[in-house]
């Protein structure tokens, strides 16, 4: 081949030839992988969360301020369920919803007492919830310190229970001997022939403040007038009656049922990621009293509800089992609330009912209720939140599920001055304290992630 030729055949040649190979580039850099955090290593972070909440009293001042006292049938309960639901949807939770509870539609209207002998003067008083009205009755006062002490003394009368409450921490193992006197005195008083009760308020302390609270009439009894008064009245009663001296009162008071109505649960639910069909309740009571504004009882429970599930929402790993939260209504006027939801959800498979309706204060310890195993339990998966686990309690509106043998546990916070405003004009939120109220809601929500999470 002449030059020339074989010349351009190498140009042509190298022109079209491939590149030499080159090194195998490196696969490009991945960060890696952190490992999923344990529900245990997760804990501290969402109890820190609660304790530096300060949505949770922005929330409770939203209740008590804006909404106000929540008595089952009124207009502000209503109002509550409207913004519980629009809180818990806004918070992101799976399968908001109410459900229809049929409740009493029992009002207050006025009330008065006079007293007319040994001296005359107006003294304060306020229905039992239940309680019928009168337009007015004039009798002899008998004062009693016990229902062994009712007998044909009283016919004709208007007894007076001066039962006091004890005192002690925790103050609730006093409540219901006291509470019993509210509860079932008009009936006791009337099978004897008592014209109306009045009931030395259950409290500890006192500065002439009024407690309302539940009385339930027997079937075997008249329905006579019941209402509460303050303990300095009761106690000056009881001392011009032991001094022998004669009592003459009047009392008015235009209370009075109507019938029933629907009120609301509301329910919302984080689903569980491995055990969704089991699940772990948290609950509180929405209504209130219709007197102060419900704040301590049960205000406090709600936000340490809606405070619980927006907070494990917030976690970066849902919780194995299924969390269901739930306000319930009416639990002030018989657990109506309660009882409708075991009726309807009893079947399904709880593994704990956890409730909150012993107000605002720093927690103490776990009350619980259930077979011999869940005690059990519920002690080695509370360990880690340092608070004792007593036997006994719950709550009551979780008390239905023990039918159906659910574990039963309820948060014991130091309850000194819990009954100094409870079922009164006082339970206001300026007596809360935004520490304490994140204090049990860090317990509440703790406890509550350590139950769906735990073995």
């Amino acid at each position: 081949m002449p030059v020339r030729e074989r010349t351009l055949a190498t140009l042509v040649a190298l022109t079209f030839a491939l590149p030499p190979p080159l090194l195998a580039a490196p696969p490009p850099a991945t960060e890696p992988v952190a490992p999923t955090p344990s529900p245990a290593q997760l804990l501290p972070q969402l109890q820190q969360a609660a304790r530096s909440s300060t949505l949770a009293w922005e929330r409770l001042a939203y209740l008590t301020d804006r909404i106000g006292a929540r008595l089952a049938n009124t207009p502000a309960m209503a109002k509550a369920v409207q913004w519980a639901v629009a809180t818990l949807t806004a918070d992101g939770h799976d399968n908001v919803r109410t459900e229809p509870v049929m409740v009493p539609d029992w009002r207050r209207g006025r009330a008065g007492a006079r007293l007319l002998a040994p001296v005359e003067r107006e003294i304060p008083i306020l229905a039992l919830g239940g309680s019928v009205g009168t337009p007015g009755v004039e009798a002899p006062v008998v004062v009693v310190r016990s229902f062994a002490e009712l007998g044909p003394q009283v016919a004709g009368t208007i007894v007076e229970f001066n039962v006091p409450m004890g005192e002690g921490v925790p103050t609730i193992q006093h409540y219901g001997a006291a509470a019993a006197y509210r509860t079932g005195g008009a009936s006791a008083a009337a099978r004897h022939g008592a014209v109306a009760v009045l009931v030395r308020s259950v409290t500890t302390r006192s500065l002439a403040t009024l407690h309302t609270g539940l009385m339930v009439y027997a079937d075997d009894a008249p329905r006579i007038p019941a209402a509460a008064i303050t303990t300095e009245d009761a106690d000056t009663l009881d001392r011009l009656a032991r001094a022998g001296v004669s009592l003459r009162l009047r009392v008015e008071m235009d209370a009075a049922d109507h019938g029933t109505v629907e009120s609301h649960n509301v329910l919302a639910e984080i689903r569980g990621r491995q055990r969704p069909e089991e699940i772990v309740l948290v609950g509180a009571h929405l209504d209130s009293w219709d007197v102060g504004q419900g704040a301590h009882d049960d205000g406090v429970g709600v936000v340490h509800v809606l405070e619980t599930m927006r907070l494990i929402r917030a976690l970066p790993v849902p919780p194995r089992r299924t969390i269901r939260a739930i306000l319930f209504t009416c639990e002030e006027q018989g657990v109506y609330g309660g009882r409708a939801y075991a009726a309807t959800h009893g079947g399904e498979r709880h593994v704990a009912a956890l409730e909150s309706d012993l107000g605002a204060f720093r927690p103490r310890a776990w009350g619980a209720s259930g077979s011999r195993e869940q005690p059990g339990w519920l002690v080695d998966a509370a360990r880690p939140l340092g608070l004792p686990v007593f036997a006994g309690g719950g709550g009551a509106d979780i008390a239905p599920l023990a039918a159906h043998g659910v574990l039963l546990v309820g948060l014991y916070p130091d309850d000194t001055h819990y009954f100094d405003v409870h079922h009164s004009p006082a339970d206001t939120l300026d007596k809360v304290d935004p520490q304490e109220l994140t204090e049990g809601l860090a317990a509440f929500a703790g406890l509550a992630w350590l139950l769906a999470n735990t073995d």
